[in-house]
């Protein structure tokens, strides 16, 4: 059975060597690039524009008001969120199918956008992602009303 001194001297002469870089007279070296830090995890960020096409397939970024389609026109919104997954924003719904009662006082409404649809880049011209739905979302609405602006499919480009 060893000594409990012969042990103590053991331990300390393999922690000296560990300590001197392994017996290198000029200690432990560290070469090559320094590591980057690992990208946070979580949904990618969007990185380029990110548009709304109305009825005219024109792109638009935080319209203040916009044609929806035919017979839907959005006004006076107020984008609380863009740019995400969704969306968000308030404003006044009106269209042919609820005059003369909104022509003049347009219903209140929130307006969800999603469906964050992003072409693959074809050149180096700038290209953006595109909101592929709507959701409106009024008191003020009929139920069948409310039923078929509940999910609208939006324009978007060709990809």
């Amino acid at each position: 059975m060893r000594s409990l001194p012969a042990i103590a001297g053991a331990a300390a002469l393999s922690a000296a060597l560990l300590l001197s870089g392994c017996a290198d007279p000029h200690g432990l070296r560290v070469a090559g690039p320094a590591v980057s830090p690992s990208p946070p995890s979580g949904p990618a960020e969007v990185t380029d524009p990110v548009y709304v096409s109305d009825a005219a397939r024109r792109p638009l970024q935080r319209p203040a008001s916009f044609v929806l389609n035919d017979s839907v026109s959005l006004t006076g919104l107020r984008w609380v969120s863009w740019g995400d997954a969704t969306a968000q924003a308030t404003g006044g719904l009106s269209g042919v199918w609820c005059e003369p009662e909104c022509e003049e006082q347009p219903y209140a409404v929130k307006v969800t956008l999603s469906g964050l649809l992003k072409p693959e880049r074809r050149d180096q011209r700038e290209q953006g992602a595109f909101y592929s739905r709507a959701t409106l979302v009024s008191d003020r609405l009929p139920p069948d009303k409310a039923a078929e602006l509940g999910r609208v499919s939006l324009h978007t480009p060709e990809f």
